[in-house]
């Protein structure tokens, strides 16, 4: 468990904690004192929403097809609230993270297949995420590409340094990376001036151009709908205020399902404002821009200066938050699936090494980010289908079992989910 490979800091802090959501669960706090202790788990799992794998997606989406597949990220940013919803609301019914819960349901065989394939995942997604930062680095500083590599291993052990000083530090530090992520692409919007009426046509009108756009339509939903932070969410929410009856867990569940409202509104927000950027600048130019590289100069050369490094600074926090919270998803998934765990700081160092040497090869890391993607789809099932099943599971879930509805939401946006991620791996490998 989480709580496990860290110190939680001092036991004042977490009394404190303990103590504030305990007033908030019998109704004797309001306000923003009744939220506060709930809010925390989903802005890490939210981090996973801001990868640099959303970046690559996000700006070839607007630069190709200007503010079309807008509807796309509101929709996978939909399906994001009830899948994240489905498994912090297994930690907090079970006590168990998603991976211990596969472990005991499911055959010894089953459980390291299923670990294997989970690893390969979050593997996948920590080169996205290495790569990404290291770009950020390179672009903002001309750093060379090993150099930034190093430089951003040694800032995402620096990251998960910080829950040694707490849960709650951890969480306040993701949060303020996050809102730095805010503020550079919130100014970017207001810098490229898009047209409102089309970014609001582009939200509320379905619609692809040709099997091109289908194929991105799947990309921009295998990088929004990620395997590790289901796996993750679990986790963080399975010990971290426990409740003592059916009552107390659906008081706790209400509440932090506010927390993921604010976090996925966060995310999806600003997966949006990554298209409008690009549809703003590049579509309204006639470019198709499809490397991170060739976009950050770009916008220096179109929109100005403050802009490209606002790009690059957004891409760089995205990137080193990111690649910390894989880490950590990590761990919950070989804790959890083969009940084995390695020093984090050792699957760090581990985890650098795929992108070093990718980066020594002189692979493109924009392609090497859009085909992470890819590898990204293989795990999407085999963590969202468990998931549905184990919490319309009524001796599992007790009071917090699926309603009859949310299963039934639950199973077609797997259908959908699954399906585009098979369209999008069959079209790559035949492409």
């Amino acid at each position: 468990m989480l709580e496990d490979t860290f110190a939680l800091g001092s036991s004042v802090e977490q009394d404190k904690h303990r103590l504030a959501a305990q007033t908030a669960i019998r109704g004797k706090a309001t306000g923003l004192g009744r939220i506060l202790p709930f809010l925390g788990p989903a802005f890490i799992a939210a981090v996973a929403y801001l990868d640099p794998g959303n970046f690559a997606t996000n700006i070839t989406a607007g630069s190709k097809y200007g503010y079309m597949l807008l509807w796309v990220i509101a929709a996978s940013n939909l399906m994001a609230v009830l899948i994240q919803s489905l498994s912090a609301k297994l930690g907090i019914a079970t006590g168990r993270n998603l991976p211990e819960v596969a472990r005991d349901r499911f055959s010894k065989g089953a459980s390291i297949a299923l670990w294997i394939q989970s690893e390969l995942v979050i593997m996948a997604t920590d080169l996205a995420e290495f790569l990404g930062a290291a770009l950020g680095l390179y672009l903002l500083f001309d750093i060379p590409m090993l150099a930034a590599a190093i430089i951003t291993a040694a800032g995402s052990f620096a990251i998960l340094e910080l829950q040694r000083r707490g849960y709650r530090s951890l969480e306040a530090g993701i949060a303020a990376m996050i809102l730095i992520v805010v503020l550079a692409f919130a100014f970017q919007v207001i810098t490229a001036r898009p047209d409102v009426g089309s970014v609001v046509q582009g939200i509320v009108t379905p619609r692809f151009q040709g099997v091109d756009s289908v194929l991105l339509a799947a990309g921009i939903l295998g990088a929004t709908v990620m395997p590790h932070a289901i796996y993750l969410h679990s986790s963080l929410t399975q010990h971290r205020i426990v409740g003592q009856n059916d009552a107390e867990k659906k008081k706790i569940f209400k509440l932090e399902f506010i927390d993921i409202l604010i976090a996925m509104f966060i995310a999806g927000a600003v997966n949006m404002a990554m298209v409008v950027v690009s549809a703003a600048t590049f579509f309204k130019n006639g470019l198709t821009v499809e490397d991170l590289d060739v976009a950050y100069h770009q916008f220096g050369q179109l929109v100005g200066p403050v802009t490209a490094v606002s790009f690059g600074l957004g891409l760089l926090i995205a990137g080193l938050s990111s690649a910390s919270v894989g880490t950590m998803a990590g761990d919950v998934v070989m804790q959890g699936f083969i009940n084995k765990r390695i020093n984090l700081y050792l699957r760090r160092a581990i985890t650098t090494l795929p992108p070093l040497a990718i980066i020594l090869t002189g692979v493109d890391p924009t392609r090497a980010l859009v085909m992470s993607q890819v590898v990204l789809s293989f795990g999407i099932a085999f963590a969202l289908i468990p998931l549905i099943i184990f919490t319309s599971d009524r001796k599992l879930m007790g009071g917090l079992v699926n309603h009859r509805i949310t299963t039934i939401l639950g199973w077609i946006i797997a259908g959908i989910v699954v399906t585009l991620n098979l369209f999008l791996i069959g079209q790559t490998i035949i492409g």
